[in-house]
């Protein structure tokens, strides 16, 4: 199993970056999706890189395959939890952004934006291949997610 390692300080490099891994393996999964589900996990891991990029404290995020899914580490800072994304079991239609079950995230995800995205228990965010991203309030929640051990919220801290 390669790994791809992505500056997140640097913007031109994200986002040509953006639309092909420089890791084989993690290229062949993205290549295996049908078309529509492949442009919106690119869409979703390019939002995950620019709001790395954006994000203080997150620094360089290392992309690779975690149980056949591609993923997303602060291996330098160590900020944040494992990000995850790939499609709902076999579907051509529906995937998810997924998070470390035992961090609380997706429970404070859903406190905070209750009624802007579907959860999954409390491991993911889904979406349908026809819906739009809810860019403002995911970006928000990557953000949290890739900041994780620095600033845990109070709200997850409870948890």
């Amino acid at each position: 199993m390669g790994k791809a390692t992505i500056t997140a300080t640097s913007a031109k490099a994200a986002q040509r970056k953006a639309l092909a891994t420089c890791d084989a393996a993690v290229d062949a999964v993205f290549k295996s999706y049908p078309a529509p589900l492949r442009r919106k996990l690119l869409a979703l891991r390019r939002l995950i890189l620019d709001t790395a990029k954006a994000t203080k404290g997150v620094g360089v995020v290392e992309e690779t395959l975690k149980w056949g899914q591609p993923s997303y580490l602060t291996p330098l800072t160590k900020s944040g939890s494992t990000i995850r994304i790939n499609r709902i079991r076999s579907s051509d239609d529906r995937y998810a952004i997924y998070f470390h079950c035992q961090t609380g995230l997706v429970a404070a995800f859903r406190d905070l934006y209750p009624n802007e995205m579907t959860y999954d228990g409390n491991r993911a965010i889904v979406f349908d291949v026809g819906d739009r991203l809810p860019q403002p309030a995911l970006r928000h929640c990557i953000g949290l997610a890739l900041t994780y051990h620095l600033n845990k919220p109070r709200s997850v801290r409870a948890r």
